[in-house]
């Protein structure tokens, strides 16, 4: 299916009369049979000429990209960007931000809950300087979620907006929609001191601009998941809670440094409930301090890859087994890091308690830097 009304010379023809106005950025990550009836339903919207759509896809394995390419060979207005090693809805925003050359830009996704016809009263409403950006509400008034399904992420909106507000001084009634379009130089001006953790890009424009944007709500009739793959799951509130903190404190200590050593943490809590669990049950302390190290370790693992490293997490079996053998190779190493450190400032006169502190700040350094690289930067 080619999604496209008019023949290819016809949409060049016009083209050079209508200037291309609008970028419409989709990334993706498992769409591939989304595409074509999107491109068909944004041609509805928006008529044949004036507007480009930017596939930024996160390298599918259902061949998302190479579907983009073969209906981008008879349509000029599909452009495809494939990213290799990375992932998250906001960097993909940023970098189809980047690649275009309309001076108007909205971020859509391309599962088809987000309906196209509401692009021509957005775009109307920034093009009239009603607002700087244009935000398709799935919680403001005449908006509906009947389709979707999900109670809980209505319930979940009231505590972000609060939040978000509190954050960015702008009164959203969806902080959390990927579905909302500005003038691309604005966003191209941001993009430098955006964080691009995450999927929350719209609450990172917002935040990082120093200037107040005026925002206007376009209540959208929230519909149901065609096919494919989201890019959200159950993390999506740890995830805005994260931008939250990366907009606050992120130049201080690192967005995913600490969410790596808040794991840490909690895994030294496992770590004493397991030991705790095998000394009552009568087992030597060697024994049982070996397997709650080891329990640790894995759990840590997990959590990180379900938490800290969610945008380039690893899902493939084989991928799993070797990343989580790589974690823990790391965390003995920094484990070792961390004993000599403080076993040598120990014995060069430090009291126990700094020594050991700067021994687990130096263990955790090296844990986060061997993890970046060669765990979740590698497979």
């Amino acid at each position: 299916m080619t999604p496209s009304i008019l023949s290819e010379e016809t949409i060049v023809s016009q083209s050079v009369a209508t200037p291309l106005e609008l970028a419409i950025v989709l990334p993706t990550f498992n769409e591939r049979d989304n595409l074509a009836p999107l491109m068909d339903r944004i041609a509805d919207a928006l008529g044949p000429v004036g507007w480009e759509v930017v596939v930024v896809d996160d390298h599918s394995s259902d061949g998302t990209s190479d579907e983009a390419r073969r209906l981008a060979l008879s349509d000029p207005r599909i452009r495809v960007i494939e990213r290799i090693g990375r992932r998250g809805l906001s960097s993909a925003a940023i970098e189809g931000f980047c690649a275009t050359a309309a001076p108007y830009a909205a971020v859509m996704d391309a599962d088809h809950q987000h309906d196209p016809k509401l692009l021509v009263p957005m775009l109307a409403a920034v093009k009239a300087g009603e607002a700087d950006v244009a935000v398709a509400s799935r919680f403001a008034e005449g908006a509906s979620m009947a389709e979707w399904n999900r109670p809980d992420r209505e319930k979940l909106s009231g505590v972000a907006n609060t939040l978000a507000r509190k954050l960015t001084g702008v009164d959203l009634s969806d902080p959390m929609s990927g579905y909302f379009l500005l003038e691309a130089a604005t966003a191209r001006k941001l993009a430098p001191k955006l964080s691009a953790i995450g999927f929350k890009i719209l609450l990172d424009l917002l935040a990082t601009s120093e200037e107040a944007l005026r925002v206007k709500d376009f209540p959208m009739n929230f519909s149901a998941r065609r096919s494919g793959e989201s890019k959200l799951d159950r993390a999506i509130a740890f995830d805005f809670l994260a931008g939250l903190y990366d907009k606050s404190f992120g130049r201080v200590i690192p967005t995913r440094f600490a969410l790596f050593g808040t794991v840490g943490l909690i895994g030294v809590v496992v770590h004493m409930a397991l030991l705790y669990l095998f000394l009552a049950a009568g087992t030597q302390f060697s024994i049982g301090q070996a397997v709650a190290t080891f329990g640790a370790m894995t759990f840590n693992f997990w959590l990180n890859n379900f938490l800290t490293y969610r945008d380039r997490r690893l899902t493939e079996s084989k991928a799993v087994f070797w990343g989580w053998v790589s974690f823990i190779a790391a965390c003995s190493i920094g484990a070792f890091a961390n004993v000599a450190v403080a076993t040598t400032l120990h014995d060069r006169g430090l009291h126990e308690i700094a020594a050991a502190l700067v021994g687990i700040g130096i263990g955790s350094v090296w844990n986060y830097a061997l993890s970046s690289r060669f765990v979740w930067g590698r497979f």
